[in-house]
């Protein structure tokens, strides 16, 4: 992980000077005067929206952050928050929510500079992908057994019944998939980013499919290679430690769930070359992937510090996957409501299992991952961010007219 900066622990007393105070007052109404109470270094408190009752407060705890939040308020209050200059007294998740809500007032010079200042290239190739996975995913398999399911799964759950617990979830989500694909005994599967390998596993054991799968995560892969040998699957499972444009294998379904949001933009036409080189003429695909209700720059503070070189897309922007390719879309499923509440479970194990985290790495690197999940569940509660599934096939394919009229088996016997 990048280090935030760190800053001196002395309590800087001294009051608002009248510049200082202009440019809090711009900061503010940047933020869209979001109903916090702004208790400054010095003592003194300020009304985010005058008239309003505060629900929250937030210490700013050093003046630097006036100028900071003024270049990218995201980037700042992200880092100030982990290094320990800015705290929030009350629910981190409700002011993150609140803080989302008051941005959509923010007047168009505030929203023309954040978008000048956030934009930047997501630029993927093969090299800076590899360092990209490592700096997320390679953090070490005890890190995200602490608070995710048992079999690992890094990527929205699927809660197809009230009350299912995050493994029962995660499950039905892996169930979903498969189904979605209607894979049949004896198939061929590629996955592109496979994580800890629960999606291959689960195909090759209940649907009797063979699945070489593809990540560049060594720490991914180790795991997931036990876990097959441990299940009696290495014969049918195949985990490839190598980038997914390598892959070449002929295969009659093609799925990829959560590594859309790592490939960029400027790559989409060559993962489309890959699927269009890889699935059989009548072959099925499933892009499962984190996006945006419209195009927005990445939050600027999570490619720095979180997931480096990604871009969450649009629906309208992932089509030059598709497209040139010839690919027609079958369905489209948002699961926007479904990501919030395994984010939700996810936050909840990790702070059970802060003190350990803390102990292993630093209290530091505890609170950029909570803003990190906190700031997640925000953005899929009153933000941008939703969970698409696109299943797809060769445009006039004889897959197409296999597909059912409707949705109806996907649930049958559920």
């Amino acid at each position: 992980m990048s280090p935030a900066p760190r800053v001196s622990t002395e309590r800087d007393t001294r009051p608002l000077g009248r510049f200082e105070r202009f440019l809090l007052n711009r900061a503010i109404d940047a933020m869209g005067h979001p109903p916090f109470s702004f208790v400054l270094w010095s003592g003194e408190t300020l009304e985010g929206a005058p008239g309003r009752p505060s629900r929250l407060r937030l210490h700013l705890r050093d003046r630097r952050l006036l100028r900071e939040v003024l270049r990218s308020r995201d980037l700042a209050f992200g880092e100030a928050y982990v290094d320990g200059r800015l705290e929030v007294e009350g629910d981190l998740v409700q002011a993150i929510e609140l803080a989302f809500a008051a941005a959509n007032r923010a007047p168009r010079w505030a929203r023309a500079v954040s978008r000048l200042l956030t934009w930047h290239s997501h630029l993927n190739p093969r090299s800076r992908a590899r360092r990209n996975v490592h700096h997320h995913y390679d953090l070490g398999n005890d890190f995200y057994r602490l608070w995710l399911d048992e079999r690992m799964v890094y990527t929205c759950a699927y809660f197809e019944q009230p009350g299912m617990s995050l493994e029962e979830a995660q499950v039905a989500k892996l169930e979903h998939v498969c189904r979605k694909l209607r894979l049949r005994p004896g198939e061929r599967v590629v996955e592109a980013g496979c994580g800890w390998g629960a999606l291959a596993l689960h195909a090759a054991e209940h649907y009797d499919v063979r699945v070489r799968a593809y990540n560049v995560s060594s720490e991914q892969i180790r795991f997931a290679r036990e876990e097959a040998r441990r299940r009696g699957l290495e014969n049918r499972v195949e985990f490839v430690e190598d980038d997914y444009r390598k892959a070449r294998d002929a295969c009659d379904a093609f799925v990829s769930v959560g590594m859309l949001e790592h490939v960029g933009p400027a790559h989409y036409r060559s993962l489309g070359k890959v699927v269009d080189r890889c699935l059989a003429p009548d072959g099925r695909g499933l892009l499962h992937f984190i996006g945006h209700v419209y195009p927005i720059q990445m939050s600027p503070w999570l490619n720095r510090y979180i997931f480096p070189g990604a871009y969450i897309p649009a629906l309208s922007e992932m089509l030059p996957v598709l497209e040139p390719r010839h690919f027609e879309v079958q369905d489209v499923e948002n699961l926007r409501r479904h990501y919030a509440r395994t984010l939700e479970h996810w936050l909840e194990r990790f702070e059970k299992s802060s003190e350990q985290v803390a102990r292993r790495y630093d209290e530091r690197f505890v609170r950029m991952w909570r803003i990190y999940l906190s700031s997640s569940i925000a953005s899929f509660h009153e933000g941008t961010s939703t969970l698409y599934q696109v299943l797809f096939t060769r445009s006039g394919s004889r897959a197409q007219h296999r597909l059912p009229m409707s949705r109806a088996d996907l649930h049958a016997g559920s």
